[in-house]
């Protein structure tokens, strides 16, 4: 997800025969319900319930059983009346026995038609009470097996009332003419289509099919493969491969593209794409000449474009952002700032590496996604200005970090449970506070040690190149274990002070006479044998700190200055008492 913007301190079925009538009397009844004109305007409506606002977190076995092996989606969306409507098929697996199916589907979306391989079932076969729709099949299916399900489905979709950081479809005009676009990343991909709502929920293969009015363009993940007429406009068809259910998103817009392509430092070429909106070619020009130079950063420090037989596509959205494989949100309005780059769509581009490549089948481990994202910025400050931009990037970003609560819990959790300070969980501090793990962490074992680990979390290999490796899952254990190897050392005690407690490590400094003595201390005094570099009348030298303290000689009227480079994250008065303010 895109960087929070802080407080005062901080989603297409050609419908036809006896199954479109029924789609109709779906209208017909939510009109009668009392959807007006006026009610479709407000946000937040129709509300959901707290099932469907929920991504990820603890799982049925029936639903963990489950894998879905291909998705046809096809859905028509009306944007004048804000509504949709679709037809989803999907290919399933299951490890265990099943005598039903266990689907996430937003229960503003009534069914009307449910069959199993071929076989039409009976209404009473199915019920959506809470937003978990469960499918009564016509015979057991096996450990093993596999199923054709057909789910066709209407209605209102949610409005987002402050996208991205909550939900839905967000709908808007340009230049008189629709412009709408979908997020999910915390209610799930259950708000516009049938689907298992958990990160492990992630599809091989997905056809996507968008029907939209004359005038407008249906923009998607992956690989568009036609444009055909329909009756009163046209149905844009995409294909995706492995897709985290909460990427897959709909945008519809009088949109204009921009297109090129990239020669890859390692022998490919990535197809570029970028759909603006009409009478912005000249701002967005701008933002696509960004395009390879950001790559090729990318791809020099992490590795190559893990989606190169795709696209790297931006889409101007009614939005600020969000990490939509290869077809990101972006709604930064073109601006750069000081760095004289976009940082959303940089940090938006972090995620096809840190979050769509790598993925963390436990959202209590968000902060591999946000935090990677986060620190990426300044990295790329840094290939391109040095020090002094990367310097100035974390110290901006240091400001922003609250410790109220620890990184991760140790427990299995939803998004919001980790995105929400409300809720208990780090909320900010997976993006700020993530980025200055890692940037301490590189000081602590260097750079190849570092990158080298970071690679192979990214690939699960140390030598990726196109075509050797597919999207994986991830989580703080591995990432632990691989930076560990990389440093030849145990680093359990970094991680347990950084991660899995609020509080930072505090650094006390003593100067009597000749003598300096610096000590770590850690809630519950856990071990801190962190070393520091200290400047001694303008010469640095690195202070060991075995053991957590140590005392060194140092002329009686020597300047001191302990970090100089600020490279360890470490607790700071007076960023506690400007946050107070």
């Amino acid at each position: 997800m895109n960087t929070p913007v802080l407080p005062a301190w901080g989603r297409v079925a050609h419908l036809y025969g006896e199954q479109g009538r029924r789609i109709n009397a779906v209208f017909a009844a939510i009109a009668i319900l009392g959807c007006s004109a006026g009610a479709l305007a407000q946000k937040g409506e129709p509300p959901i319930t707290a099932l469907t606002a929920t991504s990820g977190g603890p799982i049925e076995p029936e639903r963990a059983a489950l894998r879905l092996e291909h998705v046809d989606l096809a859905v028509r969306v009306e944007p004048a009346k804000k509504l949709l409507d679709g037809v989803a098929t999907l290919r399933l697996s299951t490890r265990i026995r099943q005598t039903r199916l266990l689907l996430d589907l937003d229960r503003n979306f009534p069914v009307s038609a449910i069959s199993v391989d071929g076989l039409a079932l009976r209404p009473n076969a199915w019920r959506n009470p809470e937003g978990r729709l469960i499918v009564d099949l016509p015979a057991p299916l096996p450990a093993g097996g596999q199923t054709s399900v057909r789910i066709a489905y209407a209605g209102r979709p949610h409005e987002a009332v402050n996208a991205p950081w909550d939900d839905g479809f967000v709908w808007s005009s340009w230049m008189g003419k629709p412009w709408a676009a979908t997020t999910a990343q915390g209610y799930g991909c259950d708000l516009f289509w049938p689907c298992l709502d958990f990160p492990a929920g992630e599809v091989p293969s997905i056809r996507i099919a968008i029907t939209v009015p004359d005038g407008v363009s249906a923009i998607s993940n992956g690989v568009l493969k036609s444009v055909e007429r329909e009756a009163g406009g046209r149905r844009w068809t995409w294909e995706a491969k492995n897709i985290n259910p909460y990427l897959v998103a709909l945008n519809i817009g009088p949109y204009r593209e921009i297109k090129g392509a990239y020669a890859s430092r390692y022998g490919n070429k990535v197809p570029l794409q970028l759909w603006h909106l009409e009478g912005k070619a000249r701002q967005a020009a701008g933002l696509f000449a960004e395009f390879a130079p950001t790559l090729d950063f990318y791809e020099m420090v992490i590795g190559p474009y893990p989606f190169a037989d795709e696209k790297l596509g931006v889409v101007e959205t009614p939005h600020l952002g969000m990490e939509h494989q290869t077809v990101n949100a972006y709604g930064n309005d073109y601006r750069k700032d000081e760095t004289g780059f976009d940082w959303l769509f940089h940090h938006e581009l972090a995620h096809e590496w840190f979050g769509n490549q790598m993925t963390v089948a436990n959202w209590d481990d968000f902060w591999l996604h946000e935090g990677y994202g986060q620190y990426m910025q300044p990295l790329y400050g840094q290939w391109r200005e040095g020090e002094a931009r990367y310097a100035a990037m974390m110290a901006a970003q240091r400001r922003n970090i609250v410790n109220l609560r620890p990184l991760v819990s140790g427990q299995v959790r939803t998004t919001e449970q980790v995105y929400q300070s409300e809720q208990g969980g780090p909320a900010q501090d997976i993006y700020y506070k993530g980025a200055w793990v890692l940037h301490t962490l590189r000081y602590l074992i260097g750079d190849k040690p570092f990158f080298d680990a970071t690679r192979r979390l990214v690939y699960g290999r140390p030598d990726p190149r196109p075509g050797n490796f597919t999207p994986r899952f991830s989580s703080t254990a591995e990432f632990e274990t691989l930076m560990s190897a990389a440093a030849q050392r145990d680093l359990g005690w970094f991680f347990d002070v950084y991660l899995r407690q609020s509080a930072l490590p505090e650094l006390v400094q003593t100067r009597s006479g000749d003598r300096l003595t610096l000590e770590w201390k850690t809630a519950g005094s856990r071990p801190f044998p962190l070393p520091v570099d200290v400047q001694i009348d303008g010469t640095v030298r690195r202070v060991a700190m075995a053991g957590g303290r140590e005392t060194i000689t140092v002329p009686a009227d020597a300047h001191i200055v302990i970090d100089p480079m600020a490279r360890i994250l470490r607790r700071n008065e007076a960023i506690e008492a400007m946050q107070r303010r």
